[in-house]
């Protein structure tokens, strides 16, 4: 563990990837609060207690503006123009708008549909397979590209261009790339928004476009840059959340069985999987609008606050034996999908997926075995914001 302020390639390392909740431990066992080098040259502190951590997701001297932070910084790769990067009142008119189009009754309408996606991408697996690949990730892709009408012949593309814009730019021409690519991604999007105007459908599109609250309704910009990040945020939380689901069950052959013999337990066991190995390691940036503290340690004005969501959810005081996975845990007070205003929009379709795949997954396939062994399994470690695997070859 490296003294004195965190290092953001520590936090990106190898080493980190393989054990980061024993390493949160010792982090916690010191305080709930660390000096970060994250943006470089800014006060930057990270929380790894779930007390501290849910009580500063849902404060509101913490912005998530970047304007507000002491040294100026590109607001683009900060969700700069999204909801992500917006404090009431805009954000919560904002929301407000797209909370009319994405209900939970819409949400709960596409039941069927998920599964029948479910079923078709299980009837052609076989052998052993990259299960990322071949299931992971088309599925959620293709569940959120049909709720937002996104036609069919232009959904490798919408693919691609997340990957680049979710990627890391840490050279000009990588910058480059990724403006490159925004532009085409918002420039296809604007296509299919004035589609919408002109021809409304039954999509979440159209719904956005229609949404208004009085006078009030989003405007051309906002409207793509929501559909932007929720399109790419509405997929990329799923595929890890059945990634790493997967292999904390395989790893834990007694949960395994006993998920397999109980599926009534699957809310439960997709609760415990965000726990346990989540799909989002820290929440977005906050930064502080005021001189503050957090457990005593003096937080300045334009500094920024990283919250773990990952240690958070390993926390002992809050949960009985942390490190072990329980499918039964209740209560289970993970902030996987954080807290407060910013509390993930897409939970509840995040769940749906989850419980679905990783229930039809271990019906259809009881001889569901690991193809290599946990040490050869590779994280993505471009960004610390999401935790997920690179690959998670399977024996069906």
């Amino acid at each position: 563990m490296p003294a004195g302020v965190l290092p953001m390639g520590f936090l990106l390392s190898e080493e980190f990837a393989r054990e980061p909740y024993a390493l949160y431990a010792e982090l916690r066992a010191e305080g709930p609060v660390h000096r970060i080098d994250f943006p470089p040259g800014v006060d930057a502190f990270l929380v790894v207690d779930h007390e501290h951590g849910h009580a500063a997701l849902n404060d509101p001297r913490l912005s998530k503006d970047t304007a507000h932070s002491s040294v100026p910084v590109d607001p683009a790769p900060y969700f700069g123009g999204t909801m992500l990067g917006m404090d009431p009142p805009d954000h919560t008119r904002l929301r407000g708008l797209v909370a009319k189009a994405f209900t939970p009754r819409r949400v709960e309408s596409l039941r069927p549909r998920v599964q029948q996606i479910t079923d078709d991408l299980l009837d052609g697996l076989s052998g052993t397979v990259d299960l990322l690949e071949a299931f992971a990730v088309p599925l959620p892709v293709q569940v959120i590209c049909e709720l937002f009408g996104i036609p069919p012949e232009d959904r490798a593309d919408f693919r691609a261009w997340t990957t680049v814009m979710t990627a890391p730019a840490p050279t000009r021409e990588a910058l480059e790339r990724r403006r490159e690519v925004a532009g085409l991604f918002t420039g296809h999007l604007a296509g299919i928004v004035a589609e919408r105007r002109a021809e409304p459908a039954d999509d979440l599109i159209s719904g956005m476009v229609q949404a208004r609250d009085g006078d009030s309704a989003l405007t051309d910009p906002e409207l793509l840059n929501t559909i932007a990040l929720l399109l790419i945020a509405g997929h990329d939380t799923t595929v890890n959340l059945i990634g790493n689901g997967v292999l904390a069950l395989l790893r834990a052959p007694d949960q395994l069985e006993l998920l397999r013999s109980r599926p009534d337990l699957l809310p439960s066991a997709v609760e415990e999987l965000l726990r346990f190995d989540g799909p989002i390691e820290r929440a977005s940036q906050r930064i502080a609008l005021e001189d503050m503290e957090i457990a005593g340690v003096h937080i300045p004005r334009g500094a920024w606050v990283h919250v773990s969501l990952g240690a958070a959810g390993h926390d002992p005081a809050v949960f009985d034996d942390p490190g072990g996975l329980d499918v039964t845990r209740a209560p289970n007070r993970h902030v996987a999908f954080g807290h407060g205003p910013h509390f993930c929009l897409g939970a509840p379709l995040a769940r749906l997926e989850g419980r679905i795949a990783i229930g039809a997954l271990l019906a259809r396939f009881p001889d569901l075995a690991l193809a290599v062994p946990p040490s050869e399994l590779r994280r993505h470690r471009e960004g610390s914001i999401v935790r997920g695997l690179v690959a998670l070859p399977v024996r069906l």
